[in-house]
């Protein structure tokens, strides 16, 4: 049974995985609202609109799964209700991370300024990669998916039905053996987009640095734009870069299964994940116009017949 402090802080991931619905469902319209009628879409909006909906989707359906996991726990933890269930999550936080990680690269290859031949070589053929990349992504997800859900399957088996007649000891062997499997599978597919953002970051800072350094031999007294939007992506960038460090963490925490379903120390992981998310989508529309002009039009619509009434 939870405590009152668990339930708090699960009440709390679901007010902000509303919050991420709303943030994510802005971008979502806005960047495909600029790509309708045209024939092909920019880069930037394939992987806003991939890593949006993306998010979109887990946060909505990790909001219905733990309603449902409250309220209808019998009928949850049924049957294979509960791994398909886990595996959809694994499939879209998976794919969560790939996006946010090729958002990352994208930045360094756009903004950055390296004269290396492989650089340049990415520099040129960003816009043919890109749809690889987000495909490689789903594929990658979907791949770890399974055979998260073949290994579940198998530990669930394994420690039901398939050994009644093994001792104590078997079925410990048998549960750790596959536990570890499956923490390794998860820690590995989470790993390797991490990596990429982290590298990213590195060389984003490192171009930033550069520049800086550059502008201030050569101090004209104006502002340059190239700088402020070094300025810009840095901030976005760093800010996926510290927020990700974090939901890697906890993501850790609750695959490695050291706390118990929904005690104290899980919920306080899952409500962490949820800000994460949730802060990583605000500042994505706080670093862009386009995404703010979508809330900006709502809010001026909505305020206008109060306006006219009040007249």
């Amino acid at each position: 049974m939870m405590t009152p402090f668990a339930v708090l802080c699960l009440s709390i991931a679901v007010v902000e995985s509303l919050a991420g619905i709303l943030g994510n469902g802005i971008i979502l319209a806005a960047s495909s609202s600029t790509c309708i009628g045209s024939k092909t879409w920019s880069q930037y909006d394939m992987i806003m609109s991939s890593l949006s909906s993306s998010r979109l989707i887990l946060q909505l359906w990790a909001t219905l799964d733990f309603l449902i996991s409250i309220f209808y726990e019998p009928i949850f933890y049924k049957g294979n209700m509960y791994i398909v269930s886990e595996t959809i999550v694994t499939f879209l936080i998976y794919s969560s991370l790939w996006f946010g990680a090729w958002l990352s690269v994208f930045y360094c290859i756009k903004v950055a300024s390296f004269t290396q031949h492989f650089f340049i070589w990415l520099k040129l053929r960003i816009a043919r990669l890109v749809p690889w990349m987000l495909l490689t992504s789903w594929l990658c997800s979907f791949t770890a998916a399974i055979l998260f859900a073949w290994d579940v399957y198998g530990v669930h088996e394994n420690n039901t039905a398939l050994l009644p007649m093994t001792n104590c000891s078997a079925r410990r062997t048998t549960w750790n053996d596959s536990l570890t499997l499956l923490i390794y599978l998860r820690s590995t597919s989470t790993a390797l987009p991490l990596m990429l953002s982290v590298v990213s970051n590195i060389l984003l800072i490192r171009s930033l640095w550069i520049h800086t350094r550059h502008m201030q031999n050569n101090a004209s007294g104006f502002r340059d734009p190239s700088l402020e939007a070094h300025m810009k992506a840095i901030k976005s960038v760093g800010s996926f870069f510290v927020l990700s460090i974090i939901y890697f963490i906890c993501l850790l925490l609750l695959y490695s299964r050291v706390f118990s379903l929904f005690s104290d120390k899980q919920s306080m992981c899952i409500v962490i994940m949820a800000a994460c998310s949730t802060g990583h989508t605000m500042v994505l529309i706080w670093s862009n116009p386009k995404f703010q002009e979508l809330p900006a039009m709502i809010w001026h619509h909505t305020k206008c017949p109060v306006r006219t009434i009040s007249v």
